[in-house]
């Protein structure tokens, strides 16, 4: 059969196979369009102590407090490996930023890698995957926390996509944004699983 040198394949072996190579350069390129989209933007994730009513408003006023000390840092900054300098020469005046907001609450800014889920913003979303982030962590960091891209500056800007675009190029805007934006971002979710599996 198989060994035989006289033995076609049939017509859905032919159709399987260029399916799965197919779907195997379909995930390659999503990994590489992924890893492009985090090595394009920094994130700002501030973890709040606890899940209280309390500690959540307390988190959302270090979060302004962060944000604004940020919105002026970055000002006239231009890409990310700018702003990763710029925040990583700051993180005691931001981490005294937090401070100030804090209430007496300890607080820990560092500048890292870290692994974000897909998550929608307002007409785009990112795909999850590594990225480089802007912890702010109050007490134990073991509340529920909140995130956004602090470069390109997304958090409050109401022309979020146009700075995503700038940043990113308008064909990774288009995918980020694209109807089938879920479908691609669990292919990657999926890929990113087998790949590192292995």
């Amino acid at each position: 059969m198989y060994g035989d040198p006289t033995y076609h394949l049939k017509r859905w072996e032919t159709a399987l196979l260029f399916a799965l190579c197919l779907a195997l350069c379909a995930c390659v390129w999503a990994q590489g369009e992924e890893e492009r989209i985090g090595n394009s933007l920094i994130r700002l994730h501030v973890l709040a102590v606890d899940d209280s009513a309390e500690e959540q408003a307390l988190k959302l006023r270090v979060r302004d407090a962060v944000l604004e000390d940020l919105t002026a840092r970055l000002e006239g900054v231009e890409s990310r490996e700018e702003a990763s300098r710029v925040l990583r020469a700051s993180l005691g005046e931001i981490e005294r930023s937090a401070a100030g907001a804090a209430e007496g609450r300890p607080v820990t800014v560092t500048l890292g890698r870290e692994h974000y889920p897909t998550r929608r913003y307002d007409g785009f979303a990112l795909p999850a995957g590594d990225y480089e982030s802007l912890r702010v962590i109050l007490g134990e960091g073991e509340g529920r926390n909140w995130w956004c891209v602090v470069f390109p500056p997304l958090c409050l800007a109401a022309e979020s996509t146009e700075r995503l675009e700038q940043a990113l190029g308008t064909e990774s805007v288009q995918i980020l944004a694209g109807d089938g934006t879920a479908l691609r971002f669990r292919l990657l979710e999926l890929w990113g699983g087998l790949v590192s599996r292995e």
